[in-house]
């Protein structure tokens, strides 16, 4: 049988992981942003450019946007939260 310390305890490590998973979703979409921005320019590293076409920008800039794209969601969750709650004051 659990006593009431260890469910508090459950509780917190419970609660610390969120903050910890909330805040890791929140690094993906800019850490996304930055690796478009330094693929597409001209002193990235020719890591995976094999045959970039006449403007010399290929698809991993793409790439790149669209998956800071897909990964906004934790921000825009971030923003209407802090809007609700200026609003309930």
């Amino acid at each position: 049988m659990a006593t009431s310390s260890t469910t508090g305890m459950d509780r917190r490590l419970a609660g610390w992981a969120c903050i910890a998973a909330n805040r890791l979703a929140c690094a993906a979409a800019p850490a996304f942003a930055l690796m478009a921005m330094i693929s597409a320019s001209d002193n990235a590293p020719m890591l995976c450019m094999q045959n970039p076409d006449a403007l010399g920008f290929d698809g991993m800039p793409v790439m790149y946007l669209l998956m800071s794209l897909f990964h906004l969601p934790p921000w825009l969750r971030l923003i209407s939260s802090i809007g609700r709650a200026s609003n309930d004051h």
